[in-house]
Formats: structure tokens, sequence, C-alpha cells
């Protein structure tokens, strides 16, 4: 995923704030089911919202940023233990989102 400038940042906050949480990842961490729950949702929705339960502040950090790699997805907003995702999707026809 290429990087996301401020102002696309700031256009996917806008829209993610509305948006409640597709996937719940529990205490077991990052798992192949979790990971591919993460992948559906980013193919069917491009912008989602994860939340993280139970793991410090570092710990949640860490997942994110594995998430991330292993989606090709980018981190447009970490607020405590929620996190909003958002990956392009690959099929021009499928693109529900705009970027400014």
């Amino acid at each position: 995923m290429h990087r996301l400038t401020d102002q696309q940042k700031l256009h996917l906050r806008r829209l993610g704030h509305k948006l409640r949480p597709v996937v719940l990842m529990g205490g077991a961490g990052l798992t192949d089911a979790v990971l591919a729950e993460i992948e559906q949702a980013l193919v069917d929705h491009e912008l989602i919202k994860v939340k993280l339960s139970g793991a410090d502040r570092e710990e949640r950090r860490a997942r994110v940023t594995a998430i991330c790699r292993r989606t090709d997805a980018a981190l447009v907003q970490g607020i405590g233990h929620t996190a909003l995702l958002f990956r392009r999707s690959r099929i021009e026809k499928k693109r529900r989102i705009a970027l400014p």
C-alpha cells in the first residue's frame, strides 16, 4: 500500500468515524482465522475498524503493524483499542472510496 497523504487520512477518518468494528481480535492475537476475516473485510469494504482487546499499548501497536504488513493495508488512525485500516480494492469496479 502506498503511503497516504494527510489530506487522504483526514478524509478516511471522516468516513470511518461512523463505522463500527467489523473484526474483534481477542487475546490469542493475530491468528490465521483473524487474518482471514480482516482480509475478507478489506475486500468487501476497503475501510474497516479492528478492535484489539487486552494487550498493552506496545503490543497493540505491534499487532496493528503486523496486520498492515500481512494484508498490505494502511493504518489511517489508531485510538486506544481500535485501529482504522484502509486498502484500496485491486478491482477497479469494486472501489467504493474515492481518495482526494
